[in-house]
């Protein structure tokens, strides 16, 4: 009896068994060999609850076009790697006195300069606004006008007045004219060959400005007043250090590129273009915020972007490549702008750069620089310029 009973017990554990198994199609399988530690070589690696969070909100974001393969990570330029840009508070109080001292020779420009830079102004002046301040200053009015018209602005007809100039040219453009006219007389070249550098350090910055107005545009970013504003001040440094230094380094510099300029340049005043530029400004009374901004484009140059980048390091890594780019193409080093790809061929300037844009807005960057429209504006602006 004993036996039947366990007989039965049994027979009753093998049917539940198979009950429960399923299909020998759904069952684990078991891999021969070794049990393989979680995150070792050739495993799925243990999920953890950040893992988990981004996996949910993968699965309800919209689905993105893949981006491009990742190029293989290229070993630091030795001559990058060796220099950084030294801050002004890095000076001895003795070495930066005398610096200030001879930056205090340079003439203040207008007083409505540090209107039209202000954060409200720029946020919030409308064209009406931006007459009547260029007007108070005749001069400078003259000179916008006579600088509208020229073959490097391309305009159909001529105008007459600043408030036709900013229709035809939009207001962020007549305001990047007006800056380098409020700061012009600032910077009065000694000789010949001086001024020459000092026009095509302007010519640089129109390029710049130009370019950046219409990148941002085409990006769809909403403070393009703002960043013209940046790329325009970024140039005095240029212009300051370019009246200190010895006109024959001056000569010797003005068509290198950032990294050799700053390199000359801290070895002979102990300070680069972008913080003697920011000194400048300083004791022009600039906004603080704007003059740190300005300061900081040239540091894309020697630093990565922080991790993860903010919103706001992207902006002004546009307005450095505007900058490096404006200089490029008034000096006949680049004709357009078609093929122009930062990350294989940008050489030391543009060895960080990349690592300030997220990769697809690096890819709308690229789409936008290489745009019919601003090949089209390249191309005329160069021709205004021989003319």
């Amino acid at each position: 009896m004993g036996v039947m009973l366990v007989v039965a017990l049994a027979l009753v554990i093998w049917v539940l068994t198979r009950k429960n198994s399923g299909p020998a199609s759904s069952r684990p399988i078991r891999r021969s060999g070794p049990a393989v530690q979680p995150g070792s070589p050739g495993t799925s690696p243990t999920l953890t609850a950040g893992a988990i969070a981004g996996a949910r909100a993968a699965t309800s974001a919209p689905v993105s076009t893949p981006e491009p393969a990742t190029l293989p990570a290229q070993a630091i330029p030795s001559e990058l790697a060796a220099f950084r840009l030294r801050p002004a508070d890095r000076l001895s109080t003795a070495h930066k006195n005398t610096l200030m001292a001879e930056l205090q020779d340079i003439p203040r420009p207008p007083r409505s300069l540090q209107k039209l830079v202000s954060s409200e102004y720029l946020s919030q002046a409308t064209s009406a606004e931006l007459s009547e301040l260029v007007m108070d200053e005749p001069l400078v009015a003259a000179k916008v006008l006579a600088t509208v018209n020229t073959p490097f602005y391309g305009l159909q007809n001529p105008v007459s007045s600043i408030g036709q100039a900013m229709i035809f040219l939009g207001l962020n453009s007549v305001r990047s004219i007006c800056l380098k006219y409020m700061m012009e007389t600032s910077f009065q070249a000694s000789s010949p060959e001086l001024k020459k550098i000092y026009d095509d350090i302007w010519c640089a910055s129109a390029f710049a400005c130009e370019l950046c107005l219409k990148v941002a545009q085409k990006l769809q970013w909403t403070d393009q007043g703002t960043l013209v504003t940046q790329v325009v001040l970024s140039f005095i440094g240029r212009l300051a250090t370019a009246s200190l230094l010895p006109e024959a380094t001056v000569r010797t510099i003005a068509s290198q590129g950032l990294l050799e300029r700053a390199q000359a340049e801290q070895k002979a005043l102990g300070l680069g273009a972008s913080e003697i530029g920011g000194l400048v400004l300083k004791e022009w009374a600039l906004p603080d915020s704007l003059v740190a901004d300005v300061r900081a484009i040239d540091l894309v140059l020697t630093e990565p972007a922080p991790s993860p980048c903010p919103e706001a390091q992207t902006r002004l890594a546009l307005c450095y490549l505007c900058a490096r780019l404006g200089e490029q193409l008034a000096m006949g080093q680049r004709a357009d702008l078609s093929s122009f790809d930062p990350v294989q061929e940008g050489g030391p300037e543009f060895y960080h750069f990349a690592s300030y844009w997220p990769g697809h807005q690096l890819t709308n960057l690229m789409n936008s620089l290489r745009s019919p429209e601003i090949q089209k504006s390249i191309q005329q602006m160069k021709v205004g310029l021989r003319t």
